[in-house]
């Protein structure tokens, strides 16, 4: 009994949708990390702005509570 090879039109057929199939799922994998690297990256540049913007705002209060401060022992001293 001989066996045939099967390296007719139909093999060729399957390895090129097999070869397609495996390129569109890279694609769609790619593209996917791609949206999660930029969601990421906005999502840590909110994060940076907000601790910038706690920053400030701290160091405003500390200010505020260092000239009062400063004002009143300089009301007590004079």
């Amino acid at each position: 009994m001989v066996q045939r090879c099967k390296c007719g039109p139909v093999a060729k057929r399957e390895m090129t949708l097999t070869t397609q199939s495996n390129e569109a799922r890279a694609r769609a994998e790619a593209s996917f990390s791609k949206e999660e690297r930029a969601k990421d990256g906005a999502k840590a540049m909110m994060e940076y702005q907000a601790n910038i913007r706690m920053v400030r705002e701290k160091t405003e209060r500390l200010k505020a509570l260092r000239l009062a401060k400063e004002a009143a022992d300089k009301e007590h001293a004079g």
